[in-house]
């Protein structure tokens, strides 16, 4: 056991700098560690029935965070109605769970997505089965959040590579439009293309077809999680060699069945470490849906801060939604890697 922590912390010590650098490392979380313990834990307030419960010189005030968490976590859905989203933000993750583990992708995972796309519908906006009907502008919190993260990543890789092949093409019109979409959406910010979707499908729309605000948020996101995700396959296009082109096209295969059964596979293998960045980025990109009047999880963090009992919060209440972006991000990234792991085991056999 000796041995093995001594091979362990070998290299925290392997040469003067590694050693220097470590021991102000430690010295730097020994300075910083105990007093956020100290706030988080050990001077915390876990209960109170108001801010006067909190005194300002004392910890974290938890309480705040217990008395506002089902605001946090919903927005401004009914609140004895809350069980809904639950259960249907369970079903959505289940589906993207199994969709992502390739024992499962069967014919029938297509009709398990239908069923569950329709249930998550009723739940959500119910009107049926004797459930209170609930408006999309009503949506909120991390139910929203686990939404438009998932649509918006799945529209937006959907569209992406139309996009990229265009980009690629050696036909100029494909390639010109292509470009000109990417580099405009890429020019602006996430919220400048959000508002424009909520502001301007309506106006572009014949009265009466506008779609709703969550359509239009939706519309926004994918439409600039595309152009990112287009210039992303687009360098993996370039990375795949010129000779898996001319292999399949002795083989007497066609263009489509090129890229689908040959080169996009092997495309969306080489750019798997940007795509979960890229999926990551959505995630905390969906925080701005503020702007156009939607509570996420973030926004409705701040809108819980707006209750004359619970006034000046606002660590503990942008404490608590960075620990669940954490943990969301981080549960990404583990897959991600883990996915990264399994085909590098692959490659090797």
């Amino acid at each position: 056991m000796i041995a093995a922590l001594d091979r362990w912390l070998r290299p925290l010590y392997a040469t003067p700098g590694a050693a220097a650098t470590n021991l102000a490392g430690l010295a730097l979380l020994m300075l910083i560690v105990p007093p956020v313990l100290d706030w988080a834990i050990f001077s915390a307030v876990w209960s109170a029935e108001d801010m006067n419960g909190c005194p300002p010189e004392g910890g974290a005030c938890w309480a705040f965070i217990r008395a506002k968490a089902r605001l946090i976590l919903f927005g401004r859905y009914v609140y004895v109605e809350q069980w809904r989203p639950v259960i249907a933000t369970l079903i959505l993750a289940a589906l993207v769970a199994f969709s992502l583990n390739p024992r499962f992708w069967r014919p029938a995972l297509a009709g398990a997505w239908v069923v569950g796309l329709i249930l998550y519908s009723v739940l959500m906006w119910g009107g049926v089965l004797g459930l209170r009907y609930i408006d999309s502008s009503y949506w909120g919190g991390l139910p929203l959040t686990v939404l438009l993260t998932i649509f918006g990543t799945f529209f937006g890789i959907f569209l992406a590579i139309p996009i990229a092949l265009a980009r690629y093409s050696k036909l100029p019109a494909f390639r010109y439009v292509a470009t000109v979409y990417v580099e405009l959406v890429r020019g602006v910010p996430l919220i400048s293309v959000l508002f424009m979707a909520s502001v301007l499908i309506p106006v572009i729309l014949p009265q009466g077809f506008a779609p709703s605000g969550l359509v239009r948020v939706l519309f926004g996101l994918t439409v600039f999680i595309a152009a990112y995700m287009a210039e992303v396959l687009r360098g993996g296009l370039q990375a795949i060699p010129s000779g898996q082109f001319e292999a399949s096209r002795a083989l007497g295969l066609s263009y489509f069945a090129m890229m689908v059964r040959v080169v996009l596979p092997q495309v969306f293998e080489i750019v798997l470490p940007p795509t979960v960045s890229l999926i990551i980025a959505c995630l905390k990109g969906t925080s701005l849906v503020v702007i156009v009047a939607m509570l996420d999880l973030l926004g409705a963090a701040k809108a819980a801060l707006a209750d004359p009992k619970w006034i000046g919060f606002h660590v503990e209440a942008f404490v608590f939604a960075a620990l669940i972006y954490a943990i969301m991000c981080g549960a990404i990234s583990a897959y991600g890697r883990r996915i990264e792991g399994r085909l590098a085991q692959t490659r090797a056999k």
